[in-house]
């Protein structure tokens, strides 16, 4: 059925928002194959965002490690240091197309929300962030950014403070200005169609990584390797290889503090199915089916559902799902600056320590992609309370 993966997905809303959803499922269909909307997408890819990214091997953190090759894909190298520009840009160039003036979107980390703003300055339109209090401390930097680029910025003070909470204010909002207002949706989450517009504007990650590892080994990798919020990153490495059976395709999810505490993020590990914020996934919930608060010191990573592509993955086997601590993740964001030179998000860092551990454990001539899906400046603030250092 349109719009669902499995029996993940699907459309579960309050009636108000779905002739808006219906609205962007018309437009999505006309335009996703429409050559001069390809065409303006790919120019501002190129042109502005910095497409296409390397595919680098990291050669010094391969030789520490001591067993498979490592090749990282630069989404940190993008304008404005992650990957949730290329979704932000198609969304974009889609709410021109459907004569809305004005864009909102949620954010944990502030990527997404930087990632917004900035696309909404370049287009001209006006812009309303919603962030988590308590990201909003965290993330200081993006929100400062944020403002530079003339975007509202909306400190959401219910619930825990953090994305989940924001993500419902963003849909409060959306329901209250639906004729103006366009929802850039920031992740492979939501309600249809959502998931699938996310994924396919996410999918470049994993079209240009075939093709660049082809080009550079000659053969497809053995693993795929990437961080798993929301999952859009994930999601965007993923799809090209999916068909790819020989291709392992692993999603690192945030343990926090651990998983048998009540402080993490790690969805699949603990969740069950349910719904939430418009869709069947795998949630993180009581006995009584509430959402349950969540804990990462990756502040994209605090969510307690994930994309319903992943749940259907799991359950089909076709992809797995691993968890990683706040100290792991620490710990390789710390290995892979002194490696590699690099200064990775700590999103990113999740993925990472899962390669520290699962590199040593293969031979030589195997190969790992990873998705390094955003660069670390925006974290260095959290890095430096965490190892005790005042700036």
């Amino acid at each position: 059925m349109k719009g669902q993966f499995g029996e993940f997905g699907g459309k579960y809303v309050p009636e108000l928002i779905i002739p808006a959803l219906e609205e962007l499922e018309k437009a999505y269909d006309k335009y996703k194959g429409d050559s001069e909307f390809q065409e303006e997408f790919d120019y501002y890819l190129k042109q502005y965002v910095g497409r296409a990214n390397p595919l680098y091997y990291a050669e010094r953190l391969t030789k520490k490690l001591g067993g498979a090759k490592i090749y990282l894909k630069r989404e940190d190298l993008n304008h404005m240091g992650a990957h949730k520009i290329n979704n932000a840009l198609g969304q974009a160039l889609l709410a021109k197309r459907m004569g809305k003036k004005r864009i909102i979107a949620e954010t944990g980390a502030g990527q997404h929300g930087v990632a917004t703003a900035t696309v909404a300055a370049m287009f001209g339109m006006e812009c309303e962030i919603f962030m988590g209090a308590e990201d909003v401390q965290r993330q200081a930097l993006n929100v400062f950014r944020m403002k530079l680029l003339g975007a509202k910025v909306t400190p959401v003070t219910d619930g825990t403070q953090t994305l989940s909470d924001a993500v419902d204010a963003a849909l409060r909002n959306w329901i209250e200005r639906i004729d103006d207002t366009f929802y850039l949706l920031g992740s492979a989450v939501g309600p249809h169609p959502y998931p699938t517009i996310v994924r396919d504007f996410q999918s470049m990650i994993g079209e240009e990584a075939k093709e660049q590892i082809l080009e550079q080994e000659g053969r497809l990798p053995d693993y795929l390797v990437a961080c798993v919020g929301g999952g859009s990153n994930a999601i965007g490495l993923f799809y090209p290889f999916i068909g790819d059976e020989d291709v392992e395709m692993i999603g690192v999810e945030a343990a926090g503090l651990g998983v048998d505490t009540d402080k993490h993020a790690a969805t699949m590990a603990k969740g069950r199915k349910g719904v939430i914020h418009g869709f069947k996934t795998y949630v993180l919930q009581d006995e009584n089916g509430q959402i349950m608060p969540v804990h990462s010191i990756s502040a994209g990573l605090d969510y307690p559902g994930v994309g319903p592509e992943h749940s259907y993955l799991k359950d089909i086997g076709r992809a797995k799902y691993v968890s990683v601590t706040d100290d792991e993740a620490v710990n390789a964001f710390q290995v892979l600056c002194e490696s590699e030179g690099i200064i990775p998000a700590l999103e990113s860092s999740h993925a990472i320590a899962h390669v520290l551990k699962l590199a040593p454990e293969l031979d030589q001539d195997q190969i790992i992609v990873m998705n390094l899906s955003g660069r670390g400046d925006k974290d260095v603030y959290t890095l430096a309370e965490r190892l005790g250092v005042e700036l």
